[in-house]
């Protein structure tokens, strides 16, 4: 009926595969560790066994998530923030992913939402139509001055 604990050789193993399958954050390889039933003091020296072999880096994992939720899900950089916060990754290896992020693509991703947003909502009233198209792009994750900037580009054009 029970599940067997694995060894800490079984458990690393494991782990090696968790990583090697795509890239983790420490914290989701603790809780991975934590859920084969192993305790602290098993776990602590298997994620220095990772790190030092290099199949467990956070910097790393930060970028190719930060990058891939810009470039696949459309986020802005607060949204990316706040999710690699709740993965519990360092305040520096968050800096200097959201770096990675190109300020040109950033520009067009946000410039591209809202046009489209604003397009859709064609047949609403002006103000209506303004604040549902700010409202989607804070939800994605964008600064409120990079939308209010986008917004006033947006009325410059629809009225020019």
């Amino acid at each position: 009926m029970y599940k067997s604990v694995p060894t800490p050789e079984q458990a690393y193993q494991k782990a090696r595969h968790y990583c090697a399958y795509q890239e983790r954050c420490h914290q989701e390889v603790k809780e991975k560790l934590y859920g084969f039933g192993l305790r602290k003091s098993d776990v602590e020296p298997l994620i220095s066994r990772l790190i030092e072999e290099d199949l467990l880096n956070e910097e790393r994992f930060a970028k190719q998530f930060a990058g891939g939720h810009f470039r696949l899900k459309k986020w802005g950089k607060q949204k990316i923030l706040h999710a690699l916060r709740l993965k519990r990754v360092s305040e520096y290896n968050i800096r200097k992913a959201l770096q990675e992020i190109d300020d040109k693509d950033y520009q067009k991703l946000v410039a591209s939402l809202a046009r489209t947003k604003w397009n859709a909502l064609k047949d609403n009233q002006y103000i209506i139509r303004e604040t549902k198209t700010r409202n989607y792009l804070l939800q994605k994750g964008f600064e409120p001055q990079v939308v209010s900037a986008e917004l006033k580009a947006l009325r410059t054009q629809s009225h020019a």
